[in-house]
């Protein structure tokens, strides 16, 4: 229970240092809130749809009388738009760092920066980063999902499917966005995806604890694109914890710094 303590101490963390740092959380409003206008449609049209997509999905309630199929039916749509607002969460998030990669990895170096040093990234270049994001982002999102169809799947049995169903599921919820938020300061590392999820499972409870109230806050509107750069600055901090940095520089002091994109002081080899 401890790390559970810890991960949210990290999110408050991550949230304090960009409230501190102005110009820093405006910059990293930007790529979530072309990612919000996405998605607002998305779930749009889900929400339009649902009714439809229930019908086409139980053809075999269609000879049933009041109340059943309207239960039944009722159950299909609230699954569907649940699990797609957690779909949303999860990849709200991976697109989201996709579409700010540039953005969230200078915000991430000033982070680690003003803790002490920052590693050395890979000498790759910026089409090469995305790309090897993309991939990864695709790997986690398709073990999610497969706990995802499992938990839609439970959530039809009685009681469990309306209690416990739902617990795990913001709680499993929560440990793949914190695999998705950690990302950022794991490629600088040059983590491969299975090595940062072998090592979040050994700490699943910080991991848990830092993604959980995300998942939570991220379902009130708006909130994803303002706890953003929190939530990466955050989880760069979480990763400090993880792997840290071997050999530190002193403090580097951010503030007042632009959002240029490059490091203000040399990174710690």
């Amino acid at each position: 229970m401890r790390d559970l303590v810890a991960g949210m101490r990290y999110l408050g963390r991550g949230v304090r240092w960009v409230a501190g740092h102005g110009r820093w959380w405006g910059f990293g409003l930007l790529p979530a809130l072309v990612a919000l206008v996405l998605y607002a449609g998305l779930l749009t049209v889900l929400g339009l749809y649902s009714g439809d997509l229930a019908a086409w999905a139980t053809p075999f309630a269609d000879g049933w009388g009041a109340p059943w199929q309207g239960l039944l039916r009722g159950l299909f749509v609230a699954l569907l738009f649940a699990g797609g607002l957690t779909l949303s969460v999860l990849t709200f998030t991976a697109v989201t760092l996709l579409i700010g990669e540039p953005f969230y990895e200078s915000l991430s170096e000033r982070v680690e920066e003003s803790e002490g040093g920052c590693p050395p990234g890979p000498d790759r270049p910026l089409w090469q980063e995305i790309a090897v994001a993309l991939r990864d982002m695709v790997h986690v999102l398709l073990r999610a999902a497969g706990f995802g169809v499992l938990l839609f799947l439970l959530g039809f049995l009685p009681f469990v499917g309306q209690t416990v169903v739902p617990v795990v599921g913001f709680g499993v919820s929560g440990f793949f966005l914190a695999v998705e938020l950690t990302t950022v300061a794991m490629q600088r590392r040059d983590v491969p995806v299975r090595e940062r999820l072998r090592l979040l499972r050994g700490r699943r409870w910080l991991a848990v604890g830092f993604g959980t109230p995300l998942v939570l806050l991220f379902l009130i509107p708006f909130a994803a694109v303002v706890l953003m750069p929190g939530a990466v600055a955050g989880a760069t901090l979480l990763v400090r914890e993880l792997l840290p940095v071997e050999a530190e520089a002193g403090p580097a002091v951010v503030d007042g710094d632009e959002p240029d994109g490059r490091a203000a002081v040399p990174a710690a080899r």
